[in-house]
């Protein structure tokens, strides 16, 4: 049963690192280096396959090969801890990618910029930089100040880098999954970063399989570097045109090779991509606008849906379109809680969206209370929102510890809701005898925050409204976020009323999805709300989706043992039988 948005009580009417020279060593935190600053103009986007050049200040070219295809993992024992703080009750964004031309310190400004985009991905972390016609990389798990120290990034020279941050679920494959992915074909070498998700990943591994093709991940990633591999296409950038009109789904992705960066993002634009340029010229992409600002970048544009530019130093910016775009469809979820409140993502600020959703739940959610406090940290400037359009104050009811590692040991006698305890503690005298508005950005399964109420309550408060910044999510996502099976989240099994019950709150609201289309204007159409409709704007045929609610037992900790594989049948969950075994027998899948 799906929720509709309001409900209340009777009282009222939610490290070890990796490099390709094959030697692991232990990573060590180093400081921030400085550096410099920005801008030039953007460009019109061309819908068809004619290139049109961006005049820019480099020159020169190379050729040829090194490298060889994804070193196996030496050692993997010890890489997963017995438990995981793996943040609370939240769908997980899978990756955050960066590309950088045309400057000396190419590695140190994606180290950096990757830095920046750490909230996108901390399982682990990796960049490839080429000097001298050679593609060289180090990539960890970890954060990423666990995976580069100084030494590593000396071995890693070069005008020109790709690097990536990875969420995923743990196991022992993790390793050699961590991208960028760096691999040798007959014309010479390439690196792939990649956010996102291809939903007919299992189809076309298959089909490459079947044609002699050898995996050595478990990645969606490694598919495309094999269809480039394949391609008869030229010039280069041609290939990855063919590669990429093959799949489907959400990706946004950075290539390298010995003498060109490559920007791509798929034709619906699921997932973000910006553009922009230092003041020495110097071309990067990244997926949010933050890592721009940490390196001085100035933002010149979004990469278009069905976009590839190619950037070298003949010819510096090049536009091509991928392929006849339908209507964009771009991640709500970016505005609602992947992204940093300080980016502009699809054009938008996100603080300014989630300052709106906050003052449409004080308009449409109302209730007397004494105080708005937020969930930390994502809920914060939604409640700022809500506490400034109800004229109630704002204050932090919940201090959230920014120094809980990703493992911590449970003392032998247990304590409830230890790992929400451990993140998250109270403010008993901004709650005792207070009626508390609490504001989240989305409820996912509910275990957390039924903690965080009990939390509150126990602090002392009077009463706990709860009020989320989001629709009931009802279905999982397909295009790059790790969300539990469709059976796990809370609003596709009860009622709003019920899930008040479950997680003990005296009310309960959350964001009415029309409302959340009319504050975005004209532009609604252009976001996918798959998670809040079921309706998914590319279908998902084969699709896996990761189950997360089966080894995290309360959405902060869980053993990790428990996990065999982490994956699940995605139709059946979306009750979309129906509508999907024509495309499985249209494609014989």
């Amino acid at each position: 049963m799906a929720a509709s948005p309001l409900s209340s009580s009777s009282a009222l009417s939610k490290p070890i690192s990796k490099h390709h020279s094959f030697s692991l060593n232990t990573p060590q935190k180093v400081p921030f280096p400085l550096l410099p600053k920005t801008l030039q103009k953007p460009s019109s986007f061309p819908c068809n396959r004619v290139l049109h050049p961006q005049k820019s200040q480099f020159t020169t070219s190379s050729k040829n090969p090194i490298s060889d295809f994804f070193s196996a993992n030496k050692n993997e024992d010890g890489l997963v801890p017995p438990f995981s703080d793996d943040d609370d009750d939240k769908p997980r964004e899978e990756c955050g990618v960066v590309g950088i031309f045309g400057d000396p310190e190419a590695s140190r400004l994606c180290y950096l910029a990757l830095h920046a985009l750490q909230h996108r991905g901390q399982e682990g972390a990796g960049i490839v930089a080429v000097n001298n016609n050679v593609l060289q990389s180090v990539t960890g798990v970890g954060l990423v100040s666990e995976v580069f120290n100084e030494s590593k990034l000396d071995q890693l020279p070069g005008e020109m880098a790709i690097g990536h941050v990875r969420y995923s679920t743990a196991g022992s494959s993790m390793l050699k999954n961590v991208q960028p992915f760096v691999a040798g074909y007959r014309f010479g070498s390439i690196g792939v970063a990649h956010n996102g998700n291809l939903v007919n990943y299992r189809a076309l591994r298959a089909m490459l399989e079947d044609n002699g093709s050898i995996f050595n991940t478990s990645s969606d990633t490694e598919v495309v570097l094999h269809l480039i591999a394949i391609s008869k296409a030229r010039p280069f950038f041609l290939r990855i045109v063919e590669a990429c009109e093959k799949l489907e789904g959400a990706y946004s992705m950075v290539f390298v090779t010995e003498d060109k960066l490559v920007a791509v993002r798929d034709p619906h634009g699921f997932r973000p991509l910006v553009m922009g340029r230092r003041s020495n010229g110097a071309v990067v992409f990244a997926s949010e606008t933050c890592a721009l600002d940490l390196i001085e970048a100035t933002y010149e544009r979004e990469v278009y849906p069905g976009e590839v530019l190619v950037v070298d130093k003949k010819d510096g910016v090049q536009s091509v379109c991928l392929m006849p775009h339908p209507e964009p469809k771009q991640c709500i979820f970016e505005h609602i809680y992947f992204a940093l409140p300080n980016s502009v993502v699809f054009g938008r600020s996100v603080y300014e969206s989630r300052h709106a959703f906050g003052e449409i739940l004080a308009t449409e959610a109302p209730v007397d209370c004494d105080v708005v406090i937020a969930v930390p940290d994502s809920g914060v400037v939604a409640a700022l929102g809500y506490a400034g359009k109800a004229g109630v104050p704002f204050q932090q009811g919940l201090i959230r510890s920014h120094y809980v590692g990703r493992t911590f040991i449970e003392p032998s006698q247990k304590i409830r809701d230890f790992g929400v305890k451990l993140k998250l503690s109270p403010v008993r005298g901004v709650l005792e005898g207070k009626r508390i508005v609490v504001v989240d950005d989305s409820i996912v399964r509910g275990t957390t925050s039924s903690k965080i109420v009990r939390l509150i309550k126990e602090a002392g408060a009077k009463e706990v409204h709860m009020r989320i910044a989001s629709p009931p999510i009802i279905g999982s996502c397909y295009y790059g976020v790790d969300t539990p099976s469709s059976e796990e989240l809370i609003s596709n099994r009860m009622s709003v009323e019920e899930i008040r019950e479950f997680i003990g709150c005296d009310s309960l609201a959350f964001l009415p999805f029309e409302s959340l289309k009319k504050m975005l204007g004209s532009e609604s159409p252009n976001f996918c709300y798959a998670c809040f409709s079921g309706k998914y704007p590319v279908m998902p045929r084969e699709v896996k989706v990761k189950r997360v609610g089966d080894f995290l037992d309360d959405g902060l900790n869980g053993p990790m043992d428990s996990i065999d594989g982490g994956w699940i049948q995605g139709p059946r969950d979306l009750n979309i039988e129906k509508e999907i075994d024509p495309l499985y027998q249209k494609s014989n899948i």
